[in-house]
């Protein structure tokens, strides 16, 4: 499958390191000192890892397949090829899969995102609102960018709806839930590595709607309050009315561990323009340690499979890089590239694009931590 339009240049997935001081979050660090070993050279025309996943995984009408998992469609899966597709400048690719996403999955009601779409239609209306957060924050991108109001307004009108839909109040702030159907009633369904502070803030830069300031500080409390102290924070966890969060089993009951959803919240918290939020990228790196990339822990950072998660290594290097190692976050960086042509995934694949642009690059608005200048 093609790309549409791969622009000529390729994107820096090594950057200069700004040094981050970091301190006092309530979770114990650990011994993050030893580096991976040398990540495995690769030939000087190869293609990005943002180039790898636009080819493989989005098709020329803007839609981005998961053939690793039946072929379908996710919302979360269209709004990260808007990101890749603003990141790298391919304005081709963007309209195209932002087109699709208008076309199939934008709810009539509401306009948010249905999260699935298999087999020639919506699958699940329901919405998922890390899907949400990452397309209007794309959106806004992609105006500031191209110089475009058109997209401008589409990412506050979906910041609105998420605003509007996807948020419960708390004493602390507003608090990001996992979609509009988890707003109904207490406790409510949170997933902390939903969150994402630069998607926040870029939206705030275009919105002057003061419930972004209250969104980013509800929103970080409550990721501080799933999080046990000396713990890994968890893939799902549930919030109540007055602020408290505590880790739970996921929407289909297996057990909480720190997984294919939490460790986003350590990449989500390294780009952030907050050294609060960076404290806590560097607090759970380490507890999570300088190991192998795993795909899945326990909450107090026992491997739980033996399989290598390309995610994970771009979170260990958010770490890393949030705590001045260059070496261990190019090394990681590397890995994750690695692991995805080994074992590949659209999963994989769409991390291993994201991670070098949240981290060495302020093409996505935050503020990277191994290089940019953020917004």
């Amino acid at each position: 499958m093609s790309r549409i339009n791969a622009p000529a240049w390729t994107i820096l997935v090594v950057g200069l390191v700004l040094v981050v001081g970091v301190a006092g979050f309530v979770l114990t660090a650990g011994d993050d000192s030893a580096a991976p070993a040398p990540a495995s050279s690769t030939a000087t025309d190869a293609p990005t890892a943002a180039e790898v996943f636009l080819d493989d995984y989005v098709e020329d009408d803007g839609r981005v397949v998961r053939h690793d998992q039946g072929g379908d469609t996710v919302s979360e899966g269209q709004a990260y090829a808007m990101l890749v597709a603003v990141g790298t400048d391919d304005r081709d690719t963007f309209d195209a899969v932002w087109s699709w996403t208008q076309e199939h999955l934008v709810r009539a009601d509401d306009g948010l995102l249905a999260w699935r779409w298999a087999d020639g239609a919506v699958a699940d209306p329901s919405s998922a609102s890390d899907a949400d957060l990452d397309a209007a924050r794309a959106l806004v991108l992609a105006g500031r960018l191209w110089g475009d109001d058109g997209y401008t307004q589409a990412g506050v009108s979906l910041g609105q709806a998420i605003l509007d839909h996807e948020t419960v109040s708390t004493p602390a702030g507003l608090v990001l839930v996992a979609g509009q159907w988890a707003t109904s009633s207490a406790p409510y369904w949170f997933n902390p590595s939903y969150v994402s502070p630069a998607a926040t803030q870029v939206l705030a830069s275009v919105d002057d709607d003061p419930r972004w300031t209250q969104l980013e500080e509800g929103s970080a409390q409550a990721v501080r309050a799933a999080t046990v102290d000396g713990q890994l924070t968890p893939d799902w966890a549930q919030v109540d009315d007055s602020g408290n969060a505590w880790p739970t089993s996921a929407p289909d009951g297996s057990a909480p561990v720190f997984s294919y959803d939490a460790a986003r919240t350590i990449v989500r918290n390294a780009e952030s323009c907050r050294d609060a939020d960076r404290e806590i990228a560097d607090a759970l790196v380490g507890v999570l340690g300088t190991g192998e990339p795993y795909g899945s822990y326990s909450l107090d950072a026992q491997p739980q499979t033996g399989d290598l998660s390309s995610l994970m290594a771009v979170s260990m290097a958010a770490g890393a890089a949030v705590r001045g190692d260059t070496a261990t976050a190019d090394a990681r960086l590397q890995q994750a590239r690695d692991v995805q042509a080994s074992s590949p995934s659209y999963y994989g694949a769409a991390w291993a694009a994201l991670g070098p642009l949240m981290l060495t690059t302020d093409a996505l608005g935050g503020c990277p931590p191994l290089g940019g200048d953020g917004p």
